[in-house]
């Protein structure tokens, strides 16, 4: 987390108006209207064995049937549908992803009309997909659960509350003498906070099965700390002679800038996790998000000896994991910083890496999910800040869509998540900032990206190792190039997972850049390429082949025809706009 305080003060006299709506959601209902069926479950994940039910806006006339797929097989039978409300008892397997095809026969073929997928995990952070709220103003439970119910539809299993707090020393608002809490309160940038609402999230969160997360610094204290008990020999300096105090610089639209003290001193951590104690008894939260600052340069404490604080994180984590060690604990990685202390400690829940300019590349992304495995172990999962169109964000306007889409296919097939969904898409870390709105395109897209991301994660985020494939055109559609991202390419990424070898097509053809950020929104929409015929060199025997893509018909799976002759499996792609995905399976 760093604030932009010129962005921030733009924010807040443009959308004052949304805020007093207290939404800003991303789901068009003129678009939503435009298509043929839309599809919603009940819970964003489920047990095993647990009872799913759908839910279509509308059903056309004629037969309609729906199957539920796994890895391109289907898992039972089909069901024929009569209505616009059912139920699928899903399989006793946990940690799986499904996809529900909805489909029409014709004497063309079949007709898929919708698809939705399904996770079926005991354990959100499994496969973390995590979005956030960042405004509490007033607001009725109908309201908050109109917010809550869009994330379900993207099957968002955990919820950051983002500046939700009073002062980052004292987090829950109370009465000093009585202790009860505030109903109403001010958060750092002067905002009206409401206790009803935070409550009214929570809740509807829970009713969809999400993890409700609270949002800290782990060493912030305000300039009225002191009137609240936080020590002088607790803050970090920056000279040996306790002389000037390490601070984050705020604007006079806040209460305060943001002083910093030692996160690894056991006195802060108890005092801090005495605040957490109150936090967890007036308020059913699941876990705590923390945050620092990045790289501080040199620091000290008040007895003048330098501060690791990489090593102050993980004793932080620690001690919040011993007070409370049923709950959640996620800590942001600044620009890498501090990572693999963080990790180490075995105690959060996954990785969270918020990306700056110093990791503005593709290529950066694959380093930091590696290199989170190597610090947390092979099952640690990735979650990146990354925020879309940073630039343009300084004005109000609407993210540019293919920037944001080539960015989420390169961050989901590497097995990764972006948090970049709340009341509005993320552009800023001040993340109230809504400058930025969604075209329609980009909404209805984002969906079939979250379902992709959820019924594939099997094949996305859980196992196999990165391999090369040499991957060519046959009919010179496509330049083909592996892994690393090339303007003016099709970019291969190959993974190996038992009998199954995944191959990624990312396209790159119109890019102007390898830079994930897309600042000033200007990365070009690629054009569609169909009907391409690839040659891939094997040399094991082939039993299968099919595709799948966010792009088209929803996710479906699609069985592709192939030859195999020499060492070379000859297959046609009917199309691809930002991101396919074959899957060859070998015979056993």
């Amino acid at each position: 987390m760093i604030f932009n305080t010129l962005a921030i003060a733009t924010l807040l006299s443009i959308s004052s108006c949304q805020k007093e709506l207290g939404y800003t959601g991303f789901v068009d209902p003129d678009a939503a209207a435009e298509a043929q069926i839309s599809l919603s479950t009940d819970k964003s994940c489920y047990l095993p064995g647990a009872t799913v039910t759908f839910t279509a806006n509308e059903m056309p006339s004629g037969a309609i049937y729906v199957r539920y797929m796994h890895l391109g097989k289907m898992v039972g039978e089909e069901q024929a549908l009569s209505g616009t409300e059912w139920t699928w008892t899903a399989p006793e397997d946990d940690f799986k992803g499904y996809m529900a095809e909805v489909y029409q026969r014709s004497a063309e073929g079949e007709n898929i009309l919708a698809t939705i997928a399904i996770d079926v995990s005991s354990d959100w952070s499994r496969f973390p997909r995590y979005g956030f709220l960042a405004t509490f103003n007033e607001m009725g439970a109908d309201a908050c659960n109109t917010v809550i119910a869009n994330l379900n539809r993207l099957h968002i299993n955990g919820v950051q509350f983002q500046d939700w707090h009073w002062k980052h020393h004292w987090p829950l608002a109370q009465d000093k003498t009585t202790m009860a809490p505030l109903e109403t309160y001010l958060d750092i940038a002067n905002r009206s906070t409401s206790l009803e609402t935070i409550k009214n999230y929570i809740s509807s969160a829970h009713s969809f099965g999400m993890k409700a997360i609270f949002y800290n610094l782990c060493f912030g204290a305000l300039d009225d700390a002191a009137e609240d008990g936080v020590r002088e020999e607790w803050y970090i300096f920056k000279d040996s002679s306790h002389g000037t105090k390490d601070v984050h610089e705020l604007g006079d639209m806040f209460k305060s800038s943001i002083y910093l003290v030692d996160p690894g001193n056991a006195e802060w951590q108890e005092y801090l996790g005495e605040k957490n104690d109150a936090v967890y008894e007036n308020l059913a939260f699941d876990g705590y998000q923390i945050d620092q600052l990045g790289g501080r340069g040199s620091v000290y404490n008040y007895n003048g000896e330098t501060v690791d604080l990489p090593e102050g994180y993980a004793s932080f984590i620690n001690a919040m994991k011993s007070r409370h060690p049923d709950k959640a604990l996620i800590m942001n990685a600044v620009s890498n910083f501090g990572s693999a202390r963080i990790l180490s400690t075995g105690n959060v829940d996954f990785a969270y890496n918020e990306m700056w300019e110093s990791e503005n590349q593709f290529t950066d992304l694959r380093k930091a999910i590696e290199d989170n495995k190597t610090y947390g172990g092979e099952d640690m999962q990735t979650v990146f800040a990354a925020y879309m169109n940073y630039n343009k964000a300084d004005n109000t306007g609407s993210f540019n869509t293919p920037g944001v889409l080539l960015t989420d296919a390169v961050i989901f097939a590497l097995g990764g998540s972006h948090l970049e969904m709340g009341e509005h898409m993320l552009c800023k870390e001040y993340f109230p900032n809504s400058n930025l709105g969604m075209t329609s395109e980009l909404r209805n897209s984002i969906i079939s990206y979250y379902d992709f991301l959820t019924a594939y994660q099997n094949l996305l985020r859980d196992g196999g190792d990165f391999n090369d494939v040499a991957v060519s055109s046959a009919d010179g559609k496509m330049n083909i190039k592996p892994w690393e991202p090339a303007v003016g390419n099709v970019v291969t990424l190959c993974k190996k997972a038992g009998d199954l070898q995944t191959i990624h097509l990312l396209n790159f053809s119109q890019a102007n850049s390898t830079s994930w950020r897309d600042l000033d929104g200007s990365m070009p929409e690629p054009a569609l390429i169909t009907d391409a015929v690839l040659d891939i060199s094997t040399a094991e025997e082939v039993a299968s082949v099919w595709m799948a893509s966010p792009d088209i018909d929803g996710g479906a799976c699609k069985v592709l025809p192939f030859s195999q002759e020499d060492g070379k499996l000859r297959i046609s792609v009917p199309s691809l706009k930002y991101w396919d995905m074959i899957v060859i399976e070998y015979e056993n």
